[in-house]
């Protein structure tokens, strides 16, 4: 089998997977009320500038404010007209400033905005208040980025901007190269008009929607498809590549089938990717726990055997592993603190191997990171970027039952409180009866010793009705 990208359409939803050899690779969903808004540029209005915190709050237009750190402004608008350059200090509540996403609003928190301006196209992002040409630190190869630099070199661009060779430009022409950066500053001229024309807050450039985004991102010369289950959505991406991708636009299919997700068999994948556990081929497995701001992922042995020493057995669980959680944090989209638990290893050798094959695996990570090295005991710190909402933000609420515990009281801990509350409801009180409604497995172990329950009785001088309902929530105790 060979790579492919999937793109299924619903009235309701889009969702995007890639898939190398039958395993899936990167998943991704976008719904309209919850599109992204990381990469739009804005014009917008500061409303408070808070120096204690090094920020600003702007207002965009959107129900959350923006938070702009300070030392990231480069341009405030003075008017419409005459953008210049100011230092933080100088930034005042009302000014108009130009912003862009970088990253989703979470929870209580508005989106992140920059002053640094960026706009993706295939091979470069012009950066337009830049004056300099920056190469992909991902370009490992000395020869490639002497060639990419000599391209540069040899291309009339414009002087008032700048660009950054992203890692899809390897092995591109001159040709191709050029293209993509006069489309970009075309692009960016056309911006520079609308700022001037509209007023704060207001919308100046929305990025690609997921389907488009994925093309440009993601479809490169070693995916051999794009199967896509839509006829307006394939005809739309085909005016897409006819534009911007005309030599891979023969690689795009339309699916005629029911489920393109079931026939390729990834729907399953797609359901366990929330799953605490993954298990590995050699049967140990990986233990995945993401808080608010720390993920801890541990590595297991499982049900691992093999014919060799301990240390060459924990040796291969964790080679196997390193290679599982890179995928994991992609598929996952996992971002903050990252604490990885390697199963521990005697030889430094081993620790050594392993934490640089996590780093190999980490390479073809779109998003930013940063990685310390192993510890004695096996455990690697990282950071990660996390940009979008990620697929279990918009596949799943906080459980109504749990409220994100992920536990509930026992029923023998319910029976214990239940009676208590019992006889705080007693005291002071004359009744002839009282009514306890419980889940009926809390009436279950209430009654496996009678003898509280009557001895409640005789104290109070009442009879204690417990009454079974079956929709109540465990931890509910009702008395009347």
């Amino acid at each position: 089998m060979s790579k492919e990208i999937l793109v299924n359409i619903e009235p309701q939803e889009k969702r995007v997977a890639v898939v190398n050899n039958g395993e899936l690779q990167e998943f991704s969903i976008e719904r309209p009320q919850d599109r992204t808004i990381v990469g739009n540029i804005y014009k917008g209005k500061i409303e408070a500038v808070l120096p204690s915190l090094g920020a600003a709050f702007v207002d965009i237009g959107l129900p959350k404010k923006g938070f702009l750190y300070l030392s990231e402004i480069e341009f405030a608008f003075e008017s419409v007209d005459t953008p210049r350059a100011q230092s933080p200090k100088e930034i005042k509540k009302g000014q108009e400033v130009l912003v862009q996403v970088v990253k989703e609003s979470f929870g209580t928190k508005g989106p992140r905005l920059s002053t640094h301006i960026g706009l993706a196209g295939r091979y470069l992002v012009i950066m337009p208040q830049d004056k300099q040409v920056g190469i992909s630190r991902r370009i490992e190869d000395d020869a490639e980025r002497r060639r990419l630099r000599q391209i540069f070199n040899e291309l009339k661009l414009p002087k008032d901007v700048g660009f950054i060779v992203r890692t899809a430009a390897c092995g591109k022409s001159k040709l191709e190269l050029g293209r993509d950066a006069q489309f970009l500053y075309k692009l960016w001229k056309r911006l520079e008009k609308i700022v001037k024309e509209k007023k704060a807050p207001s919308l100046i450039y929305e990025e690609y929607d997921l389907t488009l985004r994925a093309i440009r991102d993601s479809f490169t010369e070693d995916v051999s498809k794009l199967i896509v289950d839509s006829k307006p959505e394939y005809y739309r991406i085909q005016n897409f590549m006819r534009t911007f991708l005309s030599y891979l636009a023969k690689k795009v299919e339309f699916y005629r089938g029911d489920d393109l997700f079931a026939a390729k068999d990834i729907e399953k994948q797609i359901n366990r990717i929330d799953e605490s556990r993954v298990y590995l081929k050699s049967k140990a497995y990986l233990v995945i726990e993401p808080t608010e701001g720390l993920v801890v992922i541990d590595v297991n042995s499982g049900g691992f055997k093999k014919r060799l020493s301990q240390e060459e057995t924990v040796f291969k669980v964790n080679c196997e592993a390193a290679l599982e959680i890179a995928r994991q944090l992609v598929l996952r989209d996992l971002g903050g603190i990252i604490v990885i638990d390697f199963i521990d290893m005697e030889k430094e050798g081993h620790r050594r191997e392993v934490f640089n094959l996590l780093k190999r695996a980490l390479s073809a990570d779109r998003a930013k990171y940063d990685i310390l090295g192993i510890s004695k005991f096996g455990v690697v710190e990282m950071t990660r970027e996390r940009v979008h909402k990620t697929v279990q933000m918009l596949s799943y609420q906080t459980c109504p039952y749990c409220q994100g515990r992920g536990r509930v009281k026992s029923a023998m801990t319910m029976g214990i409180y239940a009676l208590k509350e019992l006889k705080k409801f007693l005291k002071g009180k004359t009744a002839k009866q009282v009514n306890l409604t419980l889940s009926p497995a809390v009436i279950d172990e209430i009654l496996k010793n009678k003898g509280d329950l009557r001895s409640i009785e005789y104290r109070f001088k009442t009879k204690v009705n417990l009454v079974s309902n079956p929709t109540l929530h465990i931890e509910d105790v009702r008395l009347a």
